[in-house]
């Protein structure tokens, strides 16, 4: 997963993507690499004994003020292989908006654990970076597909975690659109129901295999049959103000499926290259609010590399 160990480099940089995740029914397993990018570059800090950062631009400020997950990963494997971490400075640039459910806390646990992997005298497995990410994270969707890239799906089990690869089509792209509130992801787990129906809970196995194979195929109808969720989306939407219309306009728009990014507040469809912007476009007009910001992403199908600066 990594190159060799990199202990004499005097900076590291990792660009690490955003990820969404359960794509409606793929709770808590579900995780999608997308092309928004975190940068960290990492300096050691000579004859210090703390963290240090800088930010280079773009949500870097906002990630900084209300999530340290980046120093917390880095730490982590040091005192996983026994060993004290040396203080550093991590330069942050952030294209991904935080407590939007675009995986800003899976990326900084990736970036982390990806830098503190090649700084170690030991390079770190990537069954163990994958362990260490379920752990920080509590949940393996993001920071799984932050680390390895693509489409995964990722079951905890008693010996670690199983991930498994899924093919997305070469044609599909991923409209998504946010607004200025938030939804922290704490939140949202609070408003999900404690019990379900028998119905609903068999339900979400059913759609998921229809979304995988539509992602596959990029098949409007698999896909828009996929996404149909009953564990969280219903919970959620009332969460985000417009969301429930502006997954309708996105439909109407040419997307193939639309659906709750994460924990939201971020919406993400579906959509072939064609349709994408107009898709993009609708779900933006739907949300309310003054400022609401609008891409059309790419997935990233490979990993992350720590390079020498």
């Amino acid at each position: 997963m990594l190159d060799d160990p990199l202990c004499a480099a005097p900076r590291l940089r990792v660009r690490v993507p955003c990820s969404t995740s359960n794509l409606g029914p793929g709770f808590d397993l579900l995780g999608l690499s997308l092309s928004l990018e975190l940068e960290v570059e990492l300096r050691v800090r000579s004859g210090s004994s703390t963290h240090a950062f800088e930010e280079l631009g773009g949500f870097a400020a906002d990630w900084e003020r209300e999530n340290n997950r980046l120093p917390e990963a880095f730490d982590h494997v040091f005192g996983e292989l026994g060993l004290r971490a040396p203080a550093c400075s991590f330069r942050v640039r952030s294209q991904i908006p935080t407590a939007r459910g675009l995986g800003s806390t899976g990326a900084a646990t990736a970036a982390g654990l990806l830098l503190a992997a090649a700084l170690a005298p030991r390079a770190p497995s990537e069954g163990e970076l994958l362990r260490w990410g379920l752990a920080l994270e509590g949940h393996p969707d993001n920071a799984t597909a932050s680390l390895l890239g693509g489409c995964t799906l990722a079951v905890p089990h008693a010996d670690g975690l199983e991930v498994v690869r899924a093919h997305v089509h070469p044609d599909l792209v991923f409209p998504v659109a946010w607004p200025a509130m938030r939804v922290s992801t704490e939140h949202a787990r609070k408003v999900l129901p404690a019990e379900l129906p028998f119905a609903d809970a068999v339900e979400n196995p059913r759609r998921l295999v229809c979304l995988l194979e539509g992602l596959r195929r990029a098949e409007p109808e698999l896909c828009r049959l996929g996404v149909e969720d009953r564990l969280h989306v219903p919970y959620r939407l009332p969460l985000i103000p417009g969301a429930a219309g502006a997954l309708d306009a996105a439909r109407r728009a040419g997307a193939f499926a639309a659906t709750v990014s994460g924990s939201g507040s971020a919406l993400i469809a579906i959509s072939n290259r064609t349709r994408g912007l107009a898709v993009a476009a609708a779900l933006a007009g739907g949300l309310e609010g003054d400022t609401v910001e609008r891409r059309v992403l790419e997935p990233v199908r490979t990993p992350p590399r720590v390079e020498r600066v």
